[in-house]
């Protein structure tokens, strides 16, 4: 199944994905806290969660005490996390011509419940896709990193970092597919670098598809 992709006309729209532990939020805040410096309108987010609705979709989602999820279930909640967040949130923002940075999107559901559930991919992609209107980042940073070493960077883990190394493997490769099906649009770094190596490549990205006055 192909999907052509729609791209925001006004503002920038930058993701950051990978597995559990890889960095995505130090490396947002990091961006965030970059272009403000520089002047620009900036609006920070992530999924799932980060509207009222989404808030409760990520308790069910990622509590332990949900239990069991029917796979099919689950890849709905996400997709129903998405389409509020981008009609409350990211659409709003880009349309007055915001930087955009969100931890997760698209791509997380069609890495954890695709290749980690094993869904099938067209199928998914086809929800992911309309919940989001086709909406695509102008730029998605993949941090990479082995899921044997990201897993240890936290004590407490949630309902899906609770999940098999396995799954956590599939979730990675995943990622990387994407990645290699659109080099233009993605930036793919070793999660395992400095921090602010990291970040510096990262910075010199985004400054470069910013390359007019701030919005």
């Amino acid at each position: 199944m192909s999907f052509p992709g729609v791209y925001a006309a006004t503002g920038l729209f930058v993701c950051f994905e990978g597995g559990e532990g890889a960095g995505k939020s130090t490396q947002s805040q990091a961006l965030r806290d970059h272009l403000v410096a520089a002047g620009r309108d900036v609006v920070l987010t992530f999924e799932p969660g980060d509207t009222e609705v989404g808030r409760k979709i990520r308790q069910i989602v990622l509590s332990p005490e949900t239990g069991e999820l029917a796979d099919e279930t689950e890849a709905l909640l996400y997709a129903a996390d998405k389409a509020e967040h981008l009609r409350r949130v990211v659409r709003p923002a880009l349309a007055r011509g915001a930087v955009v940075i969100t931890d997760r999107y698209v791509d997380s559901t069609l890495a954890y419940q695709g290749a980690g559930r094993s869904l099938d991919a067209g199928d998914l992609e086809h929800v992911a896709r309309w919940a989001t209107g086709d909406l695509r980042p102008h730029l998605t940073v993949l941090l990479d990193l082995e899921p044997a070493t990201g897993l240890t960077r936290f004590a407490e883990r949630d309902r899906i970092e609770g999940e098999p190394l396995e799954f956590h493997q599939r979730v990675r490769d995943g990622f990387l597919s994407l990645a290699a099906t659109d080099p233009e649009h993605y930036l793919v770094l070793d999660a395992r670098d400095d921090v602010t190596e990291i970040a510096r490549a990262v910075h010199e990205r985004v400054d470069a598809l910013l390359s007019g006055p701030p919005a």
